[in-house]
């Protein structure tokens, strides 16, 4: 059984629509006009146990919108959510120990206090015996690479080891379902691979169920064979990561390198010229014309170097928004 169902999922917000300046203060005083803003339309997609899925989107697109209706914070326009067989919006105990929701702009730790009298007051919460919770406390961060981080003030700690730490925290309680929220935001290369390797390694340890998501297309691409890609509310894609390239990007990138200087070379016979770098040069090449492009290269010029990959993933997804924008 999945442990997400989101079944033609919609949230209409009544918003006040107020005109700029102090007439349209006045007016909205005495006769407030208000407008419908749907912030999700229709979705629908479900996630089995042991699933790690990105949900991509641009600003705006409706996912924090979706990940509060599917932890019960928002009840649903339309449509229904289950999550490991509950309704989120019940707000049942039950469910509540099973899940968590972790926003990167957003902190559950008390800020003058150490970090671990903030871990032990969510142990209590949750009922865990003092013993018990010191044990999975030491587990997540000997995981995280915590040490003398948690006898400090939260306030004194950096970005990167207050989002450690505020892991440990949305985990302390073992959730079979992770709703997560950009939660590298804001941080250092290392800390993010941190974080990637830490969440690899809790859903390979306790076969968590994982919706990310992210801005950095490295959280993506490291954790994620899945995707889904919410634009204005509405679906636009679901299925596994390499399939967005494949489909949504119909080119590939031929890079090569030339024995001699190319001067007076006309590569647009072979393809689209990306760029040109002394004896390097970038090519897209359509998907179908690739094996004889390649082919050609080879025989024509005096190649010492060449490679064939897809276009940045980040690349593939902005195409993707621009063509559900038109």
């Amino acid at each position: 059984m999945p442990s997400v169902i989101a079944d033609n999922l919609s949230k209409v917000f009544r918003v006040a629509d107020k005109q700029p300046g102090l007439l349209g203060t006045l007016r909205h005083f005495s006769h407030r006009k208000y407008r419908d803003v749907e912030a999700v339309k229709g979705v629908s997609f479900s996630i089995e146990p042991g699933e790690i899925v990105g949900f991509l989107g641009p600003n705006g697109a409706g996912k924090t919108t979706t990940l509060k209706m599917l932890t019960g914070l928002i009840h649903p326009t339309a449509g229904a959510a289950q999550v490991l067989g509950f309704k989120p919006f019940d707000r049942k105990a039950e469910l509540l120990r099973q899940i968590t929701l972790v926003m990167g702009q957003k902190q559950q730790l008390i800020w003058d206090l150490p970090t671990l009298d903030s871990l032990r007051i969510n142990a209590a919460v949750y009922d865990l015996p003092r013993t018990e919770a010191d044990n999975r406390v030491a587990e997540l961060a000997d995981m995280l690479g915590l040490s003398d981080e948690m006898t400090r003030p939260v306030r004194k700690l950096s970005l990167g080891e207050r989002m450690k730490c505020e892991l440990v925290a949305a985990l302390l309680h073992r959730p079979k379902v992770l709703f997560l929220d950009e939660p590298t935001l804001g941080l250092d290369v290392n800390a993010q691979n941190a974080v990637r390797q830490f969440l690899r390694q809790y859903n390979q340890q306790h076969g968590a169920a994982i919706l990310l998501t992210s801005h950095y297309m490295a959280d993506i691409t490291a954790l994620c064979e899945r995707v889904i890609v919410i634009h204005h509310g509405s679906l636009k894609y679901d299925g596994e990561l390499r399939g967005i390239v494949e489909r949504f990007a119909p080119l590939r990138e031929v890079t090569f390198e030339l024995k001699q200087d190319p001067a007076g070379q006309d590569f647009q016979r072979f393809g689209q010229i990306e760029s040109t770098d002394g004896r390097i040069v970038k090519l897209l090449v359509e998907r179908s014309r690739l094996t004889g492009t390649v082919n050609r290269l080879l025989h024509e010029l005096d190649v010492l170097d060449l490679t064939v990959s897809d276009p940045p993933i980040e690349q593939v997804i902005g195409r993707l928004f621009e063509g559900a924008e038109e």
